[in-house]
């Protein structure tokens, strides 16, 4: 356990449990992959303002990831992230070892995510969401937090943890921060930095067709409207239209769960999209608010 200038690095279970004894409530965690940005400060913020005690996880996850996925290219930047955690006034932070973590090699159970695990990144990631939940109960457990901070950019993610903490009886307060946008629209991600300038120009077009889809009117509309907006050069995965339960409200494109369910008149209603842009895939999404009729 070392403390600089206030933030305390752990890296073991031990020396986080001899940390979390000192820490004043309530308790916020921030769980990351590392490579912080302006979406973590965000989050960091948003915890900080609600909590005696921030406490932010950096580890990458090996279950989240797929055989073909970036795991082993995914940026380790434990200093920089130090600093950003310092100055956004985070108390704690727990930073282990794979074996820290997975003592026994990878679990042999595992979170079922259930059937929205199978859908929109479910479908085009396999195991994804279950190693995902794995992981965050694993945390959640360690760091016994009053509340736990995610961003809506990851949204079915952010729907799923909702759903295992209040299945599986979890006493943690889940708390939702909105999606943080670069200058040109695009949504902050640790991969922005694979893209090249000409696959910049290319995402942008993420951000802009979700914003003509959420002006759209009927649901055939929305997504007429945001795939006109695509560029060239995006390799569409999927773009969907949900209710918030991310449950389809029309044809989205993709694996579907269940039936479509009906508009709701004055409702919300939530458009996502995956897509490849060169070697990079993104993901973003929007809130739709229907007038009511």
């Amino acid at each position: 356990m070392k403390t600089v200038t206030g933030l305390t690095l752990t890296r073991t279970r031990a020396e986080l449990a001899a940390a979390r004894t000192t820490a004043a409530g309530p308790v916020a965690v921030v769980m990351t992959l590392g490579a912080l940005h302006e979406g973590h400060a965000a989050l960091l913020r948003a915890a900080r303002e609600r909590a005696g005690t921030v406490l932010t996880t950096i580890f990458v996850n090996p279950l989240q990831f797929g055989p073909h996925e970036d795991f082993g290219r995914y940026p380790r930047t434990l200093d920089a992230d130090l600093a950003a955690c310092r100055e956004a006034g985070v108390d704690l932070v727990f930073a282990p070892s794979h074996e820290e973590v997975y003592r026994s090699g990878e679990p042999a159970v595992r979170v079922d995510p259930g059937p929205l695990g199978d859908v929109l990144e479910g479908a085009s990631r396999p195991g994804h969401f279950a190693g995902v939940l794995t992981v965050v109960l694993k945390l959640l457990q360690l760091t016994r937090p009053d509340l736990a901070f995610f961003g809506e950019k990851d949204y079915q993610q952010l729907t799923l943890i909702r759903a295992m903490v209040r299945d599986l009886d979890v006493p943690v307060e889940v708390v939702a921060v909105p999606t943080v946008r670069e200058p040109d629209g695009l949504a902050m991600s640790s991969r922005n930095r694979y893209l090249s300038a000409a696959g910049r120009d290319s995402a942008r077009s993420l951000s802009a067709a979700l914003r003509a889809g959420a002006a759209a009117g009927s649901p055939a509309e929305v997504l007429a409207a945001a795939r006109a907006q695509l560029a060239p050069g995006v390799e569409l995965d999927y773009l969907a239209l949900t209710d918030p339960l991310l449950r389809p409200l029309a044809e989205p494109v993709g694996t579907r769960l269940g039936e479509p369910v009906p508009v709701p008149a004055g409702g919300v209603a939530r458009l996502l999209v995956a897509a490849r842009v060169g070697t990079t895939r993104l993901i973003d999404n929007h809130e739709i608010l229907w007038a009511a009729g």
